[in-house]
């Protein structure tokens, strides 16, 4: 059975606290792992969550700052480390590639495992094209360059029992048609629906702009940076940010199915007002408030 479900590593912004570490993300999904924005701690709290070297296959950067980096020389090392049995793919914007040498040559250690660069520029792009998912990236809004990433599971088909037996079809020629794409003068499309792909987008730290909602469009879910609260608005524009209240609006003009609030400002005490905020700004759909260390699974599908 696929896992698709999102794995916390750590919440917090600029600085760490007691219960939040730098930022840390993985996704799991299909027997693949994608890694956003490994900050300061994530190898250990890789180790605490249970996920290992070996589940990575991407590694995901946003942009440069430390919190959202500063984890990479020991993710990269420990991936080595472990002698990873397959090549490891790395994307940050490409305007930061002498950040990304500094971590990844950060100390000496034996390199066993095949690291491809592919760095991101201008506007974004589609970075991959896999059986499972399409990976694309969009520019977004903050002091330093910075991309948003976003997974596209392409469309199939939901084979629908009740005209399969309209039409006499079972046993081994339900597989033929499958196969076929038409079987007697019976096509695909007479005995099935669209199945439409899970869409999965990470926004980190960014203002609004037309890549947040290009990215949150249609997402059954939506991972993104609440920094502030709305009462704190001016000074998230201010640093390149979003609030609460922002991210929810959003989510809910963009239709996501379940939207995780993350990368909290050390300012706040209170998890429980990002929530608050997020319901007042009109989101309805499923909300979490990302903690350290959970585990939060794509929604099921319609």
């Amino acid at each position: 059975m696929s896992v698709r479900e999102l794995v916390v590593l750590g919440t917090a912004s600029q600085v760490p606290t007691r219960h939040r570490n730098h930022n840390g993300y993985v996704l799991l999904w299909d027997g693949e792992g994608l890694m956003f924005d490994p900050g300061e701690g994530t190898q250990r709290q890789m180790l605490r969550a249970g996920v290992a070297a070996h589940d990575l296959n991407r590694i995901c950067v946003t942009h440069f700052h430390g919190d959202h980096s500063l984890g990479l020389a020991g993710v990269v090392q420990r991936i080595n480390l472990d002698q990873v049995p397959h090549p490891v793919t790395a994307h940050f914007p490409k305007s930061g590639k002498r950040f990304f040498d500094r971590l990844r040559y950060a100390t000496a250690y034996r390199e066993t495992v095949k690291l491809t660069e592919e760095p991101v520029s201008g506007e974004g792009a589609v970075l991959a094209e896999t059986p499972s998912y399409t990976l694309e990236a969009r520019r977004l809004s903050h002091p330093v360059e910075s991309y948003g990433y976003r997974l596209t599971e392409p469309d199939g088909r939901r084979i629908l029992p009740e005209r399969l037996a309209a039409h006499g079809i079972s046993g081994p020629d339900v597989g033929r048609l499958q196969r076929e794409g038409a079987l007697g003068g019976v096509t695909l499309d007479d005995v099935s629906e669209v199945r439409r792909g899970q869409r999965f987008a990470f926004v980190m730290d960014t203002r609004l702009c037309d890549g947040v909602h290009a990215l949150a469009e249609g997402c059954d879910m939506l991972v993104i940076e609440s920094t502030f609260l709305d009462e704190d608005e001016a000074l998230a524009t201010e640093h390149g940010h979003l609030t609460a209240g922002q991210a929810a609006r959003v989510a809910a003009s963009a239709g996501v199915r379940h939207l995780v609030l993350t990368h909290f400002s050390q300012r706040y005490y209170d998890p429980s007002l990002f929530e608050q905020q997020a319901r007042r700004a009109g989101f309805t759909g499923e909300l979490t408030v990302a903690r350290d260390l959970m585990r939060v699974p794509l929604p099921r599908r319609r």
